[in-house]
């Protein structure tokens, strides 16, 4: 028996998705409850690094949609990294499981499916859980990541700006975070504040704020995460000898009781990312697809300086091969200046029971393309494995929007078992070179080893914390505009030179974030 033609609405929205190039199969164009399989909705590959959203209410099918693209992704050599906020997505390494419910969605999309896993490194943050530890140093994570961790305010984050600038001045490395105690410690003692009395001040209540913010962190154990051997975010873009992109999982159950740690840790990985790639413009595909989940994690409760970092970050990234796909509950979790440039949109499923829920969904709806669906209803009905999706063209143009049935993930929908997790652990070459910490002589070693004054007296009571005093005037090379007074008046940190200490010899320059450029 042959099909019922194709409504002419269904025609006109898959004749925007047909490129000519390279592209990922999202699913079927879906109206009024019926897919048609003969209408593809799919992403050209070539536009993936002009970043993406994926968003919609919990249990609509946010995980699955991230891990139907990033198995694409991997299957046409792009490297791909995620997080596994729950520990559902694991089983994106093993091949899935034939059934009815995954036969029948097929059919209905017209997907010719067949299990296949992907080839996946796993990492936890520290060590801390199954996977390959990913670490930081102090000073490559920098003063105003670190400030959004320890939740600092614009004064506390630019006195500890100023703290990272004494260290790096005075060779002394910032490993871990026992190294930036002391140093913190030094700078509040009778020795400390001479020492700093050419550059600025650091007041008791400032350095008292920062240290038992810092004592917290320590305690709930976070101190795993920062340290050596420093994880070399190269490891992010490697490929299989077949040609397939490895798909780096970060697994993250194990600190869920600390999202601003891991959302801040992975905006340091995307900052390491932008210091190190060169550019390379438009190519006609990705280096590195970047799936930052649980996104709204990460803007809550910033600054407005690490606001603007993130903004700029996400703007530049793209010339360096860089997509970012934000994976969020709805749209308005995403500040507009971030959101202006996630050029595609994949939208579950909303929900309109409460007042706030109904503004979010006007808001939605105001950020899609004309279309000739009513919005506001598809989107409160759309089912699980359903969305709506608008994309840029080959030739950078919005796509028809196109309510989409969307495909079934070929990999194993769910956790795999743990086990077997450890085993690809075990099996990866990264294992060997980031498994165990090292501690070298820091910061912390270098001033215990000072001899104490026999006068030294302890620091005072706290006195009203002030802004870091401004450091006196000294000669600048024209135009270069005052090393201190840019750092202190400006807690982004956006650019300056800075000594490594004496082993070192050499400047390191520090991004938007205040992240430091490592020698690979």
């Amino acid at each position: 028996m042959d099909s019922a033609p194709t409504p002419t609405t269904v025609r006109e929205i898959a004749d925007g998705y047909a490129f000519t190039g390279p592209a990922l199969d999202l699913g079927a164009v879906l109206l009024d409850g019926t897919a048609y399989p003969d209408a593809q909705v799919r992403v050209p590959l070539a536009v993936l690094n002009r970043h993406g959203l994926v968003a919609g209410a919990t249990g609509t099918g946010k995980t699955k949609t991230l891990q139907l693209i990033a198995e694409q992704l991997s299957a046409q050599g792009v490297p791909v990294f995620l997080a596994d906020v729950k520990g559902d997505v694991s089983g994106i390494a093993a091949p899935g499981t034939p059934g009815e419910r995954t036969a029948a969605r097929a059919a209905e999309v017209g997907q010719d499916w067949t299990p296949l896993g992907c080839p996946v490194d796993f990492h936890s943050l520290g060590g801390q859980g199954a996977g390959i530890p990913i670490r930081a140093t102090v000073t490559s994570f920098g003063p105003l990541l670190l400030s959004k961790v320890l939740d600092l305010n614009e004064t506390q984050e630019s006195s500890l700006s100023l703290v990272f600038h004494y260290a790096d001045r005075n060779g002394l490395e910032l490993y871990d975070l026992k190294d930036l105690t002391a140093v913190i410690g030094h700078l509040t003692s009778p020795e400390g504040k001479e020492e700093l009395r050419t550059i600025g001040g650091l007041s008791a209540a400032t350095a008292g704020v920062i240290l038992r913010a810092l004592t917290v962190l320590e305690n709930e154990g976070a101190g795993a995460f920062f340290g050596e051997p420093e994880f070399d975010t190269a490891e992010l873009l490697r490929t299989t000898a077949d040609g397939r992109g490895v798909v780096s999982v970060l697994e993250l159950p194990a600190v869920q009781d600390r999202p601003r740690l891991f959302s801040t840790f992975l905006m340091w990985l995307l900052a390491d990312l932008y210091q190190e790639l060169p550019e390379v413009g438009d190519l006609d595909r990705p280096k590195l697809v970047f799936f930052f989940d649980e996104a709204h994690l990460l803007f809550k409760g910033a600054s407005k300086a690490f606001l603007e970092a993130i903004t700029q970050t996400v703007r530049l990234i793209r010339s360096k091969g860089v997509g970012i796909f934000f994976v969020t509950q709805t749209p308005r979790d995403v500040p507009a200046e971030v959101l202006a440039q996630l050029g595609n949109r994949v939208q579950h499923a909303l929900r309109a029971f409460t007042p706030d829920d109904a503004k979010a969904l006007k808001a939605t709806v105001s950020t899609f393309p004309r279309s000739s669906y009513d919005l506001a209803t598809v989107l409160t009905s759309l089912g699980t494995g359903e969305a709506v999706v608008t994309v840029l063209s080959e030739k950078g143009a919005p796509t028809p929007v196109a309510a989409t049935r969307l495909r079934a993930p070929r990999s194993l929908m769910g956790p795999i078992e743990p086990g077997a997790l450890q085993a690809a652990v075990d099996a990866s070459p990264l294992t060997a070179r980031y498994r165990d910490a090292i501690d070298r002589e820091s910061a912390y070693e270098k001033l215990a080893a000072r001899a104490p004054r026999p006068d030294a007296a302890p620091v005072g009571p706290a006195e009203p914390e002030p802004a870091p005093a401004p450091a006196p005037r000294r000669e600048e090379p024209q135009g270069a505009g005052g090393l201190l007074g840019s750092l202190l008046n400006n807690p982004t940190v956006k650019s300056f030179a800075r000594s490594a200490g004496k082993q070192l010899g050499q400047e390191i320059s520090r991004s938007l974030f205040g992240t430091s450029k490592r020698r690979r």
